[in-house]
């Protein structure tokens, strides 16, 4: 297991989980296609561990025709500019890159990957996204910073657990944040223990259902709104005129 996998199926508030497409994937049976927003962050993560010109190399679709880097990249370089003139912003990023280490919970086994390790004192997760300080809707709990919107709190969660299983340490996990806005923000957040807590009883609650569904005892469930249910939907009978306003 891993976080994005457990996302997969259980989703987060701001992205719908979807098992059908969640065992499609692990069966190598569908890949998500790779937006822009998600290559610019992997952009950044590849140079803050060092291999930048490789993730070109593998990548084409980052440059123009005439060579030179498609805007949203020369976007991704203006982040990288702003953060590595923030002394203590590179603090943070200045531990051991993409560490991976591996543990147990909740009779499942787990992989993670941590972007900058910083031994005994913290673990950090780089993150580049449109706004740090915009709020999301969600229904029925109101407005929610992007940390639990993304479900970024499960993966601190899973990492600190399965750090302090390896070291004996429980560490405090952060997010080093960077904006694709005219001008980059940034901060450092940390993602306090009592938020971590609460995530992971979210992993606790689901991890029995998903190590059932992906031994074959149970049938997943399908959202019926991604694009993976799209692509395989066989049509069988009508639905309903309120089944197109069930959601609301």
């Amino acid at each position: 297991m891993s976080v994005s996998q457990f996302k997969d199926f259980v989703g987060t508030y701001g992205r719908l989980g979807c098992e059908f497409t969640a065992l499609e994937k692990i069966e190598e049976r569908w890949e998500d296609e790779k937006s822009t927003a998600l290559m610019v962050g992997s952009y950044v993560d590849s140079y803050f561990e060092g291999t930048l010109a490789k993730f070109k190399a593998e990548n084409p679709s980052l440059f123009k025709k005439d060579g030179g880097l498609k805007a949203e990249y020369v976007k991704a370089d203006e982040i990288i500019a702003r953060i590595e003139r923030d002394e203590y912003f590179m603090k943070y990023m200045s531990g051991q890159k993409q560490v991976i280490m591996t543990g147990e919970l909740f009779g499942a086994k787990w992989k993670i990957k941590i972007d900058s390790y910083i031994p005994d004192v913290a673990i950090v997760d780089l993150k580049v996204m449109s706004s740090i300080t915009e709020l999301k809707w969600v229904k029925d709990l109101g407005y929610l910073d992007f940390v639990r919107y993304w479900g970024y709190d499960i993966q601190g969660a899973v990492y600190q657990e399965i750090v302090r299983q390896n070291t004996g340490k429980k560490l405090p996990f952060y997010i080093a944040g960077a904006t694709k806005e005219k001008e980059p923000d940034i901060r450092i957040i940390h993602v306090t223990d009592n938020y971590l807590q609460e995530a992971l009883s979210v992993v606790e609650a689901n991890t029995p259902r998903i190590l059932s569904l992906k031994s074959g005892e149970l049938e997943p469930d399908r959202c019926e709104l991604c694009d993976c249910c799209r692509h395989t939907r066989v049509l069988t009978r009508p639905i309903s005129i309120m089944d197109l306003t069930a959601g609301i």
